[in-house]
Formats: C-alpha cells, structure tokens, sequence
C-alpha cells in the first residue's frame, strides 16, 4: 500500500470490502468528519503522515480524503442503498441545474399523475403482472418522494422524507403494541381491525367515527367505508339512506357489502373490467364475421357475445 486507501462510511456503517484493508494496515485514522470513538481509531489529526494509511472518512470530499484521493488512494465505498440512492436522484432533480419540469412541479400539480399511478398499480395487481408491479410501485415510490422533496422546500413548515418515514415507523410500531411492546396478544384479524381503530381513536382524538374518512375516494368506495365504520359503530342498515333512487341503491349495496366483508369497489372494476373485455370479444366476432361493430344492433351484439 503506497498512497493509502480512503475508506468511505455511511455512520457507523463500514462496506464489506474494507475489511481485509482494516485487519491488514496498524495506521487506520478518523477523517475529520467521523467520530474516532465509534470506530476505536485515532483522529487523522494524530496521524505523522498520510502516507500508507487507511483513513475512514464520511466523504470523498472531506479534506484529508480528497487530498489522499488525489495522489492516487485507492476508494473503498459504502454501497449507497437503492431507496437511499432513489431520494438523492429526486434532490438532485429539484437542484439547480436539475429537470425544469421537476423543478415546476408542485403538490397540487402533481395530484393527477398520484391518482394516475395509483390506479395503474391497482392494475397490475388484478392482472397479477409481476413485472408491472415493480414497475408501478416504483412510479407511486416516485409520487412519495416527490411530494417529501417539495414539502421540504416549504419557507414555514418543511419536512422530508426522512421525517416521513420516521412518523411512519412511530405510527407503525404505536399501533402494533403486541408486537412491539408487551400489550396482550391479539389472535384474530377482527380483533385487531377493533383494536386498529381503538388506537387511531386515541392518537387522532377523533370526535366522530367518520373522522379520517378520504371523501375523495371514488363514491363506491366512500359508501363501502362508510358502510364499514358505521357497521363497527353499531349503525343499523335502517338508517341507510332510504329512496328507490339509483344513488340510494347504490349506496345500500356497496355499504351493505363492505359490512359483509366484500370490496365493493374492487368487485365492481373486476366485473366492469370482465364487461369491457366482452366487448372486445364480440366486437371482433363481428369482424371475423365481416361485419362491423359499429353496424351491430341488439340482436346482433347477442349473436357475437361470447357465451359462459
């Protein structure tokens, strides 16, 4: 080893491949961007010289390291976590000198593409399209990231993505105080579903069991919930919304179906999308037929639809 080597960390992270270098050199020093302590090495300050060292540095471009690297140092890094790595490229985006249409982008401008990659991931699911999964998590990974970056660019209230993540594991780990504390066991799905909106009750000091519902939720869905707190709140289906109104039934049905523990929902797009596929079908059976859709009449759609 002639011009030393300059092993990056990521806090009290060493990579894999320093090891060797480490168990092998008696001069490892701390950059100055490193507690010496955490690693049980003296301060670069101590060292007599930078030649045939082993320098631990939190970056390449801490002064010792640079200089090191510079006469030639060999570069042992931490490998840089996709997710992490993810987060950089989306700073990197809104910088200066990143994407002009990134750096345009706002919360509300950006709802659209939400709901958009939201519905595709919703997509690939049913299709069961394992490929298209990675790939629409992915797109609404990209969402989230996104909307952490612009909130922590906000004058008055910002927060990141680390700050999400970190209420996220809070609201995690709160919730689940059978697995992460000592609260009794919880055994069944239904028992925990209670025990779920016990605990929101608790952390949102909600005044009314509607309380938290998303009201932007497509309207099947919105029923179905509604359907689904008030069934947990002992609302009798008699004060359903009464009438012979097609938005009246609608609304019995889709609650009525949450309560029973079906996804009114998700059942719905399943039989719409089977529909829409139908239509498909006896539309080029009309024009294996030599006929056009567009032609077709009542009888003619029977006659080219496909039988079950």
């Amino acid at each position: 080893m002639s011009t030393g080597v300059v092993v990056v960390v990521r806090g009290a992270t060493l990579p894999a491949a320093a090891l060797k270098v480490l168990r092998d050199s008696d001069a490892v020093y701390a950059a100055t961007d490193v507690d010496p302590a955490v690693f049980g090495v003296p301060a670069v300050t101590e060292a007599p010289s930078l030649v045939d060292v082993v320098l631990l540095a939190g970056s390449r471009d801490e002064p010792a390291a640079a200089l090191l690297i510079a006469t030639g140092a060999e570069v042992i890094d931490t490998p840089v976590p996709p997710l992490v790595e993810a987060a950089d490229v989306m700073d990197r985006l809104r910088s200066p000198g990143g994407c002009p249409w990134d750096a345009a982008q706002t919360h509300d401008s950006l709802r659209q593409y939400l709901v958009e990659e939201t519905y595709e991931l919703l997509d690939a699911i049913e299709e069961g399209d394992r490929e298209a999964l990675r790939e629409e998590l992915g797109d609404v990974l990209l969402q989230v990231l996104f909307h952490a970056r612009i909130a922590a660019e906000d004058p008055e209230e910002p927060f990141g993505i680390d700050d999400v993540a970190t209420a996220l594991v809070a609201k995690l780990v709160g919730r689940h105080p059978h697995v992460f504390a000592d609260a009794d066991a919880v055994h069944t799905v239904e028992h925990q579903n209670v025990k779920w909106e016990e605990l929101k009750q608790q952390e949102k000091r909600r005044l009314s069991i509607v309380d938290g519902v998303a009201l932007g939720q497509p309207a099947v869905a919105l029923a179905g919930k509604l359907g689904q707190r008030s069934g947990r709140a002992g609302i009798p289906l008699d004060l359903f919304p009464a009438g012979s109104g097609a938005a009246a039934q609608l609304f019995r049905i889709a609650a009525t179906a949450r309560r029973a523990g079906v996804d009114p929902e998700g059942e719905l797009r399943t039989l719409a999308k089977q529909f829409a596929k139908d239509v498909r079908a006896a539309e080029q059976a009309a024009r294996d037929a030599g006929l056009q859709p567009t032609t077709l009449e009542a009888d003619g759609w029977r006659k080219f639809w496909p039988s079950r």
